[in-house]
């Protein structure tokens, strides 16, 4: 199991009062108003609603990829905004790992070189890098294709790279876009049994955006955005 700290109310991932207001011109668009959630340590909790209500919005402020307009986040108790911008940056690539729908790996490097980069950024040697990277890998059932680019691996497969460069620096949380929009039903599966083995094996937490049921119904709580204005759970 995971060996990550959590406060003693067992919260991993807390979000207080969390507001988003978009400005354009003399319109004001309040996206997120006011919202409060608690996720546990090893838990995986599916975030659910309509199409532009905010749940890849309240996602990137959870993953301090996009600034609150107010409220707080905390991540293994620390209050992620206010860090210092430099520190934040540090800090989000040690404990936040990000699978999106379109995995954004880098096309000219190998499945391999993908998951040692945020190794490499969190300034670890190359040599540990590849070790832990290869490691993780074997984890997601990929090792075999670890020197393939990802336009020699199928669509499941490289979603399945993605996952493991989110996991490779031992995050505290992984927070999933639509990790399975972009798959077919089979793929869409592989990656969901791949989450809950992630989960029982590693201790790992997940919030994950999904509109696919086949996600949310196996997941240990859904919290649904209605309106970008309230929190059901």
């Amino acid at each position: 199991m995971s060996s990550h700290a959590s406060d003693p109310g067992g919260a991993m991932l807390t979000v207080e009062g969390v507001t988003k207001t978009f400005t354009s011109g003399a319109e004001e668009l309040h996206v997120l108003r006011g919202i409060d959630m608690d996720v546990r340590r090893g838990e995986i909790v599916a975030i659910v609603g309509p199409s532009g209500v905010g749940k890849s919005t309240l996602l990137h402020i959870m993953g301090a990829l996009d600034h609150p307009t107010s409220g707080s986040v905390f991540i293994d108790s620390t209050d992620v905004f206010a860090l210092p911008e430099v520190e934040r940056a540090g800090f989000r690539n040690r404990t936040v790992g990000f699978v999106f729908q379109f995995h954004h790996l880098m096309r000219e490097l190998t499945a391999l070189e993908n998951v040692m980069m945020p190794c490499l950024i969190a300034g670890m040697s190359g040599s540990a890098a590849r070790a832990r990277a290869l490691e993780i890998l074997e984890q997601v059932h990929l090792a075999p294709r670890a020197h393939h680019r990802p336009g020699e691996l199928s669509g499941g497969e490289e979603q399945r790279v993605a996952v493991a460069r989110a996991l490779v620096n031992d995050p505290s949380v992984i927070l999933a876009d639509e990790p399975s929009g972009n798959l077919d039903r089979a793929g869409g599966k592989e990656l969901h049994d791949l989450i809950w083995h992630l989960r029982e094996e590693l201790g790992q937490t997940f919030v994950i955006v999904t509109h696919n049921p086949e996600l949310y119904e196996r997941a240990d709580r859904v919290v649904e955005l209605r309106e970008g204005t309230t929190v059901r759970i």
